[in-house]
């Protein structure tokens, strides 16, 4: 007797589910490192200073203060008196930045 090929399909993947693949699934350990609260303030202050106008990372404006206050609450009330200056100011945004980045004690990203 013969069988259709729809049993043999089938069959063959019911054993191929049994067997599967191979070894059981592995777990690995990762890391996970601490993030710089000041990157995202000195990379922002850095496209300043080259002359990147102020867009929608002003609405991260009080993010990045609450995660430097986590750190430094003197450095954030810096930040955050420099950031309002900047943002109510029509120029100057490339001297302003400047300002702050050396208040704050950073220097420009990449250097």
């Amino acid at each position: 007797m013969r069988f259709p090929k729809a049993f043999w399909c089938l069959g063959l993947c019911l054993l191929g589910g049994v067997v599967g693949c191979g070894g059981g699934v592995q777990e690995e350990m990762i890391e996970v490192k601490g993030v710089d609260p000041y990157a995202q303030v000195r990379s922002t202050l850095t496209n300043y200073i080259k002359g990147q106008p102020m867009s929608s990372e002003v609405t991260s404006f009080d993010y990045m203060v609450n995660e430097i206050k986590k750190v430094d609450p003197a450095k954030a009330d810096i930040l955050k008196a420099g950031l309002d200056d900047m943002v109510k100011s029509k120029g100057g945004l490339a001297g302003k930045a400047k300002a702050l980045l050396t208040k704050l004690g950073l220097k420009e990203a990449g250097k």
